[in-house]
């Protein structure tokens, strides 16, 4: 059960608890996503591109033959789970279960982010930008995104396709160290007086913390991260995140849970540019 309540256990104990932050999940929006799945795993249709022939005069046509394949996503149960004693529940002027549900749901959220974070990490795609672009070693920059950007524009992805960038806090740190970012002069986003990104090259920018779920990799300094059209991404949710509280008479208790059934999978390594930012 939670250990911390005790040390709140006093009369006077402020109504407004105020939690350490926990980050939110943030990207589930960016992929493609199907809810209500049925079963342990499910397909994602891909349907390759097509070729169109020169028409000759009173001959057949020739058909495309277009390639059907299928990208398939295993979904993983998870719970989030903690106990709330009745007894030091009433010790305090809070309730406990209320600010666990909020920490709960917090903890779900960024395991579905990890979830489509795994996704894009288990499939070597080819096209990637090394950490040697805008400089040797260099931290996330212009020139690493205006090369993803050409990467998938080079690989067909639509100027209507939805692209996000997902990075750590160290890459924002470097990128709002660019001229081309902060001034208005080139960006319409004034970074440095909002503090964050929110879109530039026509890509809209996520950035995950550092999470005990794993998030993004860093191996040696460099940190993998990556751009992707939301039609790359596969997302299948069997149960969507669902709140359960209920009381435990042998643990005079109450047991707050989430219950969340999913997986994620790369649909189309074409639509996905891997970019190594080295956190020096």
């Amino acid at each position: 059960m939670s250990t911390s309540l005790s040390t709140a256990a006093i009369a006077s104990f402020d109504a407004d608890v105020k939690h350490a932050y926990q980050d939110m999940g943030k990207l589930r929006d960016t992929t493609r996503v199907k809810t209500g799945v049925v079963g342990s795993t499910h397909r994602f249709p891909k349907l390759a591109a097509g070729l169109a022939t020169r028409r000759v005069k009173q001959t057949d046509v020739v058909p495309m033959n277009l390639a059907h394949t299928n990208a398939t996503a295993t979904l993983e149960d998870w719970n989030a789970a903690e106990y709330t004693d009745v007894f030091d529940d009433a010790k305090t002027n809070i309730s406990e279960r209320q600010e666990l549900a909020g920490s709960i749901a917090k903890a779900i959220s960024r395991r579905e982010d990890q979830l489509i974070i795994d996704a894009l990490e288990a499939t070597a795609t080819t096209l990637t930008v090394g950490k040697y672009i805008g400089g040797a070693n260099s931290n996330l920059n212009v020139a690493k995104l205006r090369r993803a950007s050409r990467l998938l524009g080079d690989n067909g992805v639509g100027e209507d396709e939805e692209i996000t960038y997902v990075g750590s806090y160290v890459g924002r740190e470097g990128l709002l160290g660019e001229t081309e970012v902060t001034s208005a002069d080139f960006n319409t986003v004034r970074a440095l007086v909002n503090g964050d990104i929110n879109s530039f090259l026509g890509m809209s920018f996520k950035w995950i913390a550092t999470r005990a779920e794993g998030g993004l990799d860093l191996t040696g300094g460099d940190r993998t991260t990556f751009a992707y059209a939301k039609s790359a991404i596969g997302h299948a949710i069997g149960i969507d995140q669902r709140m359960e509280v209920y009381y435990i008479p042998t643990k005079t208790s109450f047991l707050a849970n989430m219950l969340f059934s999913a997986g994620s999978v790369e649909i189309d390594a074409g639509g996905v540019v891997e970019i190594t930012c080295n956190e020096f």
